[in-house]
């Protein structure tokens, strides 16, 4: 049997990230940080991405006082609206006179993470740096103060924490742009335009993740099973 292999032209590159590249990444980090010999005394998380990156860099220098900032930059998965804004404060937390470092996952537009570092110096913070996991050189419009990984190849990057979301941003947006010439969907169907999408790696996600964002286009209304369940149905 013959196989012709035909090179197609993903719309989006993705890149599944492992719990252990994200803890080898993070203590990275946090040794340059040392290395650095400077050291918070708060470390503030850029919500919702820089949640797991932040508690892991707490753990690595032992600092006791975590909070976060929630900055606003993405609407939805690899889509991006026009001006980051903070949505929610880090009220009832002082950060007057501390040493603050600010710590995001990744710095794509570097939007996110600016805006939180201008915050923190507005709240009075002595002294504010800046850290990420990884830092996207070629995009970004922001290098921070500390690094892991610089990419220099943009791609959405799926974190361990964002798994189900962002398979269901994926779903949604194919779905919804081809709404106007197919209305049915088999689970097949919906895997292979995935992989026309987003390319092989995002194939790397358990078939659970991908049901899962299934059921939620469910309950969110815009998709619903046929009687026998072979077939999804757009409903808008």
């Amino acid at each position: 049997m013959i196989y012709i292999v035909v090179n197609v032209m993903v719309r989006v590159a993705v890149k599944l990230v492992s719990w252990d590249e994200i803890v080898d990444w993070a203590r990275d980090l946090s040794n340059k940080i040392i290395n650095s010999g400077w050291g918070p005394e708060v470390i503030m998380a850029v919500a919702r991405g820089g949640y797991v990156p932040a508690r892991l860099v707490c753990d690595n220098l032992g600092v006791t006082d975590l909070v976060s900032v929630q900055v606003v930059h993405w609407p939805s998965t690899a889509q991006v609206i026009e001006k980051a804004f903070i949505k929610h404060e880090a009220k009832g937390e002082s950060l007057m006179g501390k040493r603050v470092l600010v710590i995001d996952d990744i710095v794509d537009t570097g939007d996110s993470i600016a805006l939180a570092k201008a915050y923190a110096e507005k709240a009075g913070a002595s002294e504010v740096r800046s850290a990420a996991l990884q830092w996207i050189s070629t995009v970004a419009k922001f290098k921070p103060d500390y690094y892991s990984l610089n990419v220099t190849d943009w791609k959405w990057f799926v974190y361990p924490w964002n798994i189900t979301e962002d398979v269901t941003n994926f779903v949604k947006r194919i779905v919804t742009e081809e709404a106007s010439s197919k209305k049915r969907w088999g689970l097949t169907e919906i895997l292979d335009r995935m992989r026309e999408w987003y390319g092989d790696e995002v194939m790397k996600v358990p078939l659970s993740y991908i049901s899962k964002a299934l059921s939620n286009l469910e309950q969110l209304g815009l998709m619903s099973r046929t009687s026998n369940g072979a077939e999804y149905i757009v409903n808008k």
